[in-house]
């Protein structure tokens, strides 16, 4: 089935501001990062800079899996998304490149790194840790949505 079969059920995709007001509303998501045997999945929390760029932390040092990966990858994939009821959500995929921030950046994005959701055992875990800030660069982008009941479904 395709976007075009899909959009006759109530289907929409996402225009540039869509994807942004988006992205600027959540924070958690899914990075998937090449491997040899397919793709390596993380969930995340991130900041977005409202523009063309996600920033997330991982704790841990270069001894993590998560950490090496991010490190060695090229390009990488970004799923975001929210589900309200099967009638009703948003997905947004983005495809870019990560690199490392230097940590004499990190004070110009305390703002964006402010807004990232983290369980309270990850907040203890960045004051006493190792800590590396990312900074995904947003190359591509695509956002779907469905809001609403399917034709035949809608009240008389």
């Amino acid at each position: 089935m395709t976007v075009e079969t899909l959009e006759a059920a109530g289907l929409r995709r996402m225009d540039d501001d869509n994807i942004g007001a988006f992205l600027s509303n959540q924070r958690v998501g899914v990075l998937g990062l090449p491997t040899e045997s397919g793709p390596y999945m993380i969930p995340l929390s991130f900041g977005y800079d409202g523009d063309s760029a996600l920033y997330f932390t991982f704790v841990g040092g270069s001894a993590s899996r998560k950490q090496q990966l991010t490190e060695a990858a090229a390009d990488a994939t970004v799923l975001v998304y929210k589900v309200e009821s099967m009638f009703h959500w948003e997905s947004v995929l983005l495809q870019g490149s990560i690199e490392a921030v230097p940590e004499s950046e990190w004070d110009d994005l305390a703002g964006v790194l402010d807004t990232a959701w983290r369980p309270e055992l990850f907040r203890d875990a960045i004051e006493d840790g190792d800590i590396t800030v990312y900074r995904f660069h947003i190359d591509e982008r695509e956002g779907l949505r469905h809001a609403g009941l399917p034709p035949g479904f809608e009240p008389e």
